[in-house]
């Protein structure tokens, strides 16, 4: 369950257009002043949907994957990557690897499988030269600015993510599914609402949908929640969707997303769903040893174009159902 709200005694700044900030002295036992805290951290992400902790020194990954034991428990399992992480422990991911020089745009994690995880944790041991941030986004505030005929017609047929697994683009079906077996990766597509077709060449297409619109698990208020932009064509640079479509063909892409009823879904509506992100995001400048907690539920996420080195770790915790409360998803199973 993601985070309750509790009174919190941290003293936490709060400045426009950047997420909360906590900052420490250095304490000196990182994971036990985390598990001292652990409530109180866990009140002020459920009062602003992120909190960056800047003074914990986290620089080793042992280190890293106690505080993120302390804070969310067990750690979930990727699975339906859609690019391959490498991984440093149960649970504990290098941040999906993406060119540097080119942004990810906001999204909820794995938002387009049943179980999601709550709660999102990363941690910076080394910060680049310049840009990189993970910046954030209050999916209720994105909600109420796009427009409503949009978020109307997305959250009565929800959307659909379309994909297609090859040896050379994207995760393999391996590291997607955690395994290469076709009757276990069929087993897995049938549990989880994922309709699937093997082709003549060997490679996988899925295609699954899903609510764009989702409750809160504990405030029950409408969030935006989804990665219908981020997984779209539209969202890719010129050069490379060109590339991937005379490769692959218009319905062979890696990834892509459509409406609901099946139909595409035009760059307008994806340059307008950045572009509102992108009026209500919230970001801060990593700095070496940081801990960001965000509520994947409430609070999108993206990666910025950087320079230099930059390592950020990651863990997924908390897991959830938004599906349990999915129309969209009754709908497309009757």
């Amino acid at each position: 369950m993601p985070f309750s709200s509790l009174a919190s005694p941290l003293d936490v700044e709060l400045r426009p257009d950047k997420p909360a900030l906590l900052r420490l002295d250095p304490p000196d036992d990182a994971p036990r002043w985390t598990a001292e805290h652990r409530e109180a951290l866990r009140a002020q992400v459920a009062e602003h949907g992120a909190l960056l902790v800047r003074g914990l020194g986290l620089r080793d990954t042992t280190q890293i994957g106690a505080v993120f034991a302390r804070l969310a428990g067990g750690l979930m399992t990727e699975r339906e990557a859609f690019a391959p992480r490498e991984a440093h422990g149960p649970g504990l991911y290098a941040s999906t690897p993406w060119p540097d020089n080119q942004p990810m745009c906001m999204h909820h994690e794995l938002s387009y499988a049943l179980q999601v995880p709550g709660l999102m944790l990363f941690a910076c041991p080394t910060a680049p030269e310049q840009g990189g941030a993970t910046a954030v986004a209050d999916a209720e505030e994105v909600l109420r600015a796009l427009p409503t005929g949009l978020t109307e017609r997305f959250e009565r047929e929800g959307w659909i993510l379309t994909r297609t697994y090859n040896d050379e683009i994207g995760a393999s079906l391996a590291e997607s599914f955690g395994t290469g077996d076709r009757t276990e990766i069929e087993r897995y597509c049938r549990a989880n609402a994922i309709d699937f077709s093997w082709q003549p060449d060997g490679s996988l297409r899925t295609r699954q949908r899903r609510n764009a619109v989702v409750r809160h698990p504990v405030t029950g208020r409408r969030c935006w929640f989804n990665q219908i932009a981020f997984l779209n064509e539209w969202t890719l640079s010129p050069e490379v969707r060109e590339y991937l479509v005379d490769v692959y063909g218009a319905d062979g892409l890696p990834f892509n997303t459509r409406h609901g009823d099946g139909t595409p879904i035009g760059e307008d509506v994806v340059q307008l769903i950045n572009s509102t992100y992108e009026a209500h995001t919230r970001r801060e400048p990593w700095h070496s040893g940081d801990l960001l907690l965000v509520d994947n539920i409430r609070t999108a996420h993206s990666r910025e174009p950087f320079t230099g080195e930059r390592r950020v770790l990651i863990g997924m915790g908390e897991p959830v159902r938004p599906a349990d409360d999915c129309p969209a998803l009754e709908a497309s199973e009757r």
